[in-house]
């Protein structure tokens, strides 16, 4: 410590500018910071240059440097860094930087010893992750919430307010190792709470940062609080601690694993969703939703593995329950969440070692069979849709086909690949999700049937395969006939509803429907039909790889295609495929709002 004892405040100490050098400046951190977005797998410490520099508007890119980056590398000063702000030279920490010092912190203590209360102490960590705290309903930053662990392996959750997030986190990173003078123990929140102790370790006006450099302090790099289905379960909906969850993966968006499962990462960008069925050890299947940031590192770490990774550890789960009477187990991840899969890190690698030396106890359970869906009513479709808590999901719904809606398009043509809708061309028709400028249209099933079961009536729309499952005739069969029929019709004219669909009225069957993005917004009440089943058929329900692959009903629907109608071609010669110079249709996907 300094003998005139000022090194260790936060103030900013008064020395002699060097000669040659430039005017030592601070961010002030009374005023609103930006709302940047901070993420731990990033270094903020380091300057950026201009070639380095983050476009924000780069959604792929989850971290904005912060608004006062001084570029300060704590306790090893370098005047010839650039601070990278307003021109600035830069700054010794040991010397002159704010908050930030080398000098001896006092008595230390472990996290186990804190109480509520400021402490004139210092504490030893390692920072394993941080996160931004945000209001839920104006998006305005609260603070920057942290997981820190110390020698004794206890794992503690750290806050700094928004008004110091400037003034300490361009100096921190994940994995790092730090000193902490001065703090308070605020009570840990009771609702999502990620660690176990009841305090918080909050930075205040006072603390002083500074980096642990002494090589006899072994402080691990990570701790987890592993949870299995029967503590998930009983967890449900409770809004209390968020436990940690390993296990292998059964199914990715419904697809069994395999050697090599390819998944659309540009679909997982776009809807920021995926699916995941779960297996801990030999334990009962869970459903893992990951969304938003957790779902884009997914994607990401699952393409880089070849689509042959088989263990995944997310952190800070919430355990809720989706559906009707009680509902199913489901795992959703918060903004706190952290994804690893095979060889990331020392758990999933035992983990990976366990399930090589246990595979018939890993296969014991079939991976389709816990696609199921739950059998529910209409009434029960309509209400789970006005959930709060609803996400996208898959039903099974027994309903009599009432009518069939008359006025509209019954089909849509579509990329023969991938089944999105086509865009027509100056001379030929586009693919936008295959990048193809030419391609076979193929007419595909977009039919509006009423529906009704004991108590409630809706509308479902037949999409693709489930049409001809329902008439027994492919879509595009339907039309070529029609046009064969009719040689004298334009080729804009409006197909009528064939005898095909007609003929299904009175008939009761079991649908697959799909909940969508568009029902929980409340844009639209009519349901995607992804499957039709006999009532007494025993066949799987569970394959819903194709309504994967699949676009959405609704979101065919949203873009005007059955209000204007598709216009009609001709039929490829020895092919299934329909030709159509007629309006442009969109297959972009519907875009879930991302968290904060």
């Amino acid at each position: 410590m300094s003998s005139n004892g000022k090194s260790m405040v936060s103030g900013t100490s008064k020395s002699e500018k060097p000669k040659g050098a430039a005017a030592n400046s601070f961010p002030d951190t009374t005023k609103p910071i930006a709302a940047t977005s901070f993420s731990s797998d990033l270094s903020i410490g380091a300057p950026l240059s201009k070639k380095d520099k983050v476009d924000s508007s780069d959604s792929s890119s989850r971290l904005t440097k912060s608004s006062s980056n001084t570029g300060v590398s704590i306790g090893h000063p370098n005047p010839k860094t650039s601070t990278g702000m307003r021109g600035k030279g830069a700054v010794s920490s040991v010397n002159k930087g704010k908050a930030i010092v080398t000098a001896n912190g006092g008595e230390v203590i472990t996290f186990r010893h804190a109480k509520f209360g400021p402490h004139e102490r210092e504490v030893r960590f390692r920072l394993i992750h941080y996160w931004e705290a945000r209001n839920i309903k104006t998006k305005v930053l609260i603070g920057v919430e942290m997981l820190l662990i110390d020698e004794e392996e206890t794992v503690i959750q750290g806050f700094i307010p928004a008004g110091k997030v400037d003034t300490y986190l361009p100096h921190m990173k994940a994995g790092g190792l730090y000193r902490l003078h001065n703090f308070f123990g605020s009570y840990n929140k009771e609702l999502y709470r990620v660690a176990d102790p009841d305090f918080t370790i909050t930075f205040t006006t006072t603390s002083v940062l500074t980096d642990l450099d002494d090589s006899s302090v072994c402080i691990p790099e990570d701790h987890f609080r592993f949870h299995g289905y029967a503590e998930f379960e009983a967890a449900c909906d409770l809004k209390g601690d968020l436990y940690d969850c390993i296990g292998h993966i059964k199914l990715v968006n419904g697809q069994v694993l395999g050697d090599s499962l390819l998944i659309d990462v540009t679909e997982i960008a776009s809807t920021c969703r995926v699916q995941l069925h779960v297996q801990t050890h030999d334990g009962p299947v869970m459903k893992l939703y990951l969304w938003d940031e957790a779902a884009l590192r997914f994607g990401e770490k699952f393409k880089a593995s070849g689509g042959a990774a088989r263990v995944v550890l997310v952190t800070t789960l919430n355990p809720k329950r989706f559906g009707f009477g009680g509902g199913a187990l489901g795992l959703s991840p918060m903004t706190s969440s952290r994804v690893f899969l095979d060889n990331d890190i020392q758990e999933t690698r035992d983990y990976l070692s366990w399930l090589n030396s246990n595979l018939a106890v890993a296969n014991r359970v079939d991976a389709a069979v816990v696609t199921k869906p739950e059998s529910v009513t209409i009434g029960e479709l309509f209400s789970y849709m006005k959930h709060a808590d609803a996400k996208v999901a898959w039903f099974e719904c027994i309903a009599t086909i009432g009518d069939i809606v008359h006025g509209s398009a019954w089909y849509y043509i579509g990329c023969g690949g991938c089944h999105t809708k086509a865009i027509k061309g100056a001379t030929t028709l586009m693919c936008k999700k295959c990048g193809k400028s030419d391609i076979v249209g193929v007419a595909q099933y977009l039919a509006k049937i009423s529906v009704y079961d004991n108590a409630d009536q809706a509308i479902f729309v037949l999409l693709g395969a489930a049409g001809q499952e329902l008439t027994g005739k492919k879509a595009s069969e339907l039309v070529e006939s029609y046009f064969e029929a009719n040689e004298n019709v334009g080729s804009n004219d409006l197909v009528p509803v064939p005898q095909a669909l007609i003929g299904t009225i009175g008939q009761s069957r079991k649908f697959i429907v799909k909940i969508s993005e568009h029902n929980l917004t409340g844009k639209t009440q009519t349901l995607t039909v992804t499957k039709v089943l006999p009532i007494e058929d025993p066949e799987d329900e569970s394959d819903l790889a194709e309504a994967v692959a699949l676009p959405d009903a609704n979101e065919l629907l949203q873009k005007g295609v059955s209000e204007s109608g598709p216009s009609a071609g001709y039929g490829e010669p020895g092919g299934e495929g329909v030709k159509r110079s007629g309006d442009e249709v969109d297959a972009e996907e519907h875009k879930r709002a991302k968290c904060g």
